[in-house]
């Protein structure tokens, strides 16, 4: 009895209407170590896939019904933001280009050599787990950010913006002590633990 698949676990997502080409590739991948789900189409695949479950998918350009660069207008539809491996038996600069467009990840002309297929897929899940910290960073900002009163918040655009707790107790018609309680509980709710720290949770990044 095999354990059920981990959700959030990497998983390399193969949508090819060829099955013994998707077991192929699946082959291939799972040979080093790789999770992989194979798909015969995009709808199906679509009604598997959720934003949550991290990886990459490596999807034929010509499938029937829902081809890649369609798959791919739909998953952006759906908030999910894998990385795409476009592959075709034939590249047409027109394919190319809406590929791109649409975001793809990559593009490769079947038949590719099996170590430029695992060389482009290790570095499709590192652009997912990286763009996946990013969001988890930019998610906890926000949360923290939502715990400050609209005092706080204008204390803490001004200590963003470099001005003094005696210059921020000016513009705001505040005494400087009743300034630095606030900022002090700017640094309790942003869990800052320097002042440095509090600038670069409170300020909105570049």
């Amino acid at each position: 009895m095999h354990d059920a698949p981990d959700p959030l676990a990497p998983t390399v997502f193969v949508v090819d209407a060829d099955v013994s080409l998707g077991a192929a590739v699946a082959w291939l991948l799972e040979s080093i170590g790789l999770a992989v789900e194979t798909f015969e189409s995009g709808e199906a695949f679509l009604a598997a896939c959720t934003p949550q479950r991290p990886g990459c998918v490596i999807v034929d350009l010509a499938l029937p019904g829902l081809g890649g660069v369609e798959l791919q207008a739909a998953l952006t539809a759906r908030g999910i933001f894998l990385p795409v491996i476009i592959v075709t038996g034939y590249a047409g600069v027109t394919s190319v280009v809406a590929a791109f467009r649409h975001g793809a990840f990559d593009y490769l002309e079947k038949p590719c050599s099996d170590q430029v297929l695992l060389d482009c897929v290790n570095a499709a899940l590192a652009q997912d787990e990286a763009a996946r910290a990013l969001r988890r960073g930019a998610a906890e900002r926000a949360a923290r950010l939502a715990r400050l009163s609209r005092r706080e918040r204008e204390v803490l655009g001004l200590v963003c913006g470099g001005h003094t707790s005696r210059e921020i107790a000016v513009l705001l018609a505040l005494s400087p002590r009743t300034v630095e309680a606030h900022r002090i509980r700017c640094m309790q709710k942003l869990a800052a633990d320097s002042l440095a720290d509090l600038v670069r949770l409170g300020c909105p990044p570049a």
